[in-house]
């Protein structure tokens, strides 16, 4: 898969210094896509940021996976908040200028 869009996931782990059973974890939890293709696993390169953050959480701070995916939830959640609070504030100060 020549593809700039995506890095092999052995190079990845290679770089990191990190097992691939770490990737296929995080993949199996849903928090990170893992794509397979011709015997070899694939990550995207806009995914590499929060792989990056979730081994931090995991390898500096001995989070387990099953709290990488908590905090992954909840940091979901804020955003989601926070973005309903902007469209909320942006219809306010149509109001406002009445």
């Amino acid at each position: 898969m020549v593809n700039n869009n995506f890095v092999l996931a052995e190079k990845f782990c290679t770089h990191h210094d990190i097992e691939i059973s770490f990737i296929n974890s995080l993949g199996e939890y849903g928090l990170v896509d893992v794509i397979a293709f011709e015997n070899s696993l694939y990550l995207a390169n806009d995914s590499l940021h929060n792989i990056e953050k979730m081994m931090r959480l995991h390898f500096d701070l001995g989070v387990n996976i099953e709290g990488i995916e908590v905090i992954e939830n909840l940091l979901q959640q804020i955003q989601t908040l926070h973005h309903e609070l902007k469209a909320a504030n942006n219809k306010l100060k149509l109001f406002d200028n009445d």
